[in-house]
């Protein structure tokens, strides 16, 4: 899930760690878009779930530096880098605990329970598999983390209430620049035409 294609696998394997090497981990990368102008977007955070204007500017030197030096893309290309936002996807196995108790969409890569598409309230992880709370149903559903194609937390007011309260920490801390408080087109990224 952190990678959809081959192509973006690869990427993953040449940059997780060099991103690890600066105290980042990367959430989600693709590479999108097609002949003419592509798009490499990397979702990246520290290990404490935080990403900053600052902190994407150290994760996107560090891997532009390591793509110039390795050219494993072939064309010209834009490197985005930001944070994954309050309803940001949910790639690692560790995600689904750290979550537990929101909202998420899960889609699944086969039928389960006659469906390929669930939501309902994380919780929590049990070995391998996801935990969620499907409304209407008693039980807790298990669903294997690796049937899972893409999953993403709903936006609702807890979660809104969640990042509000890890911003206000932020600040409080003197943790550098938000990400929302940067005022261009596009908030949540840093750019760099390689």
């Amino acid at each position: 899930m952190r990678g959809k294609t081959p192509e973006d696998r690869r990427l993953l394997e040449l940059l997780d760690p060099v991103s690890e090497s600066v105290g980042y981990e990367i959430v989600r990368l693709r590479m999108m878009g097609g002949v003419g102008r592509r798009t490499l977007q990397i979702m990246g955070e520290r290990p404490d779930g935080d990403m900053n204007v600052d902190d994407c500017s150290i994760l996107s030197r560090a891997v532009s530096d390591v793509l110039d030096a390795a050219d494993p893309i072939s064309g010209d290309y834009v490197l985005e880098v930001s944070s994954p936002g309050v309803d940001r996807p949910l790639t690692r196995l560790k995600d689904f605990e750290t979550y537990e108790g929101y909202e998420a969409r899960l889609e699944l890569d086969r039928l389960a329970e006659g469906r390929k598409r669930f939501r309902g309230i994380l919780a929590g992880i049990d070995e391998e598999q996801v935990c969620i709370d499907l409304e209407g149903e008693e039980d807790t559903t298990l669903i294997p983390f690796v049937w899972i194609t893409e999953a993403k937390l709903s936006l609702t007011d807890d979660l809104m209430k969640r990042g509000a309260e890890q911003r206000a920490r932020r600040i409080a801390e003197g943790g550098g620049a938000d990400i929302d408080d940067l005022d261009d087109n596009d908030p949540n990224e840093t750019e760099e035409e390689a």
